[in-house]
């Protein structure tokens, strides 16, 4: 399954690692545009010029260990499609370009179902999505869970459950059936 990451899944640490982790357990085949990637480089300038430095060096890293994620949508086609937030276009148009199934975002306003079902297209909120992921692997999501929720630790010092992880990255869902599967 070909799936178009929004910058807003990619730009929130905890979320990125449990999505791209999920990815490199061939879960799914993620996909993301240059333009994408600017997005999430231009949001974490937020946090100052350090965190937009820190996100390019990842953005780097993630293109080598996904070379063919990047995608670059045809300008013919951005024209030809609506939505109802132009600023928006060029995500739905990567998708298809990608050849994408599903489009995880948290912007469902700005991606209605039946647009994007004119494409072939779904859209799926990152909640949603890892539950998904989790019901139909529970093992090998299991394992992205531990990992990112001990890099958390290890990186803030404080001790992270995965509940209390999952919660503060607004993954309820997701975590609630980690937190039950774990007994």
């Amino acid at each position: 399954m070909r799936v178009l990451l929004d910058a807003c899944v990619l730009y929130p640490t905890v979320m990125r690692e449990l999505l791209l982790g999920c990815a490199s357990r061939g879960l799914f085949d993620p996909r993301w545009s240059a333009r994408i990637s600017e997005e999430w480089a231009r949001a974490a300038a937020r946090l100052g010029p350090e965190g937009e430095v820190i996100a390019r060096g990842e953005i780097a890293v993630l293109a080598s260990r996904f070379p063919r994620a990047e995608v670059a949508p045809n300008p013919d086609l951005e024209r030809r499609l609506w939505l109802p937030d132009p600023g928006d276009i060029h995500v739905l148009a990567s998708a298809v370009a990608g050849h994408c199934d599903v489009i995880v975002t948290m912007n469902a306003k700005d991606f209605p179902r039946d647009i994007l079902a004119e494409e072939g297209l779904s859209r799926a909120d990152p909640d949603n999505f890892l539950l998904g992921l989790f019901e139909a692997s529970p093992g090998p999501v299991g394992k992205v869970v531990a990992a990112v929720v001990a890099e958390a630790t290890r990186l803030s010092g404080e001790a992270w459950t995965p509940r209390a992880l999952l919660r503060k990255a607004r993954l309820n869902r997701f975590g609630k059936a980690v937190e039950a599967a774990a007994g």
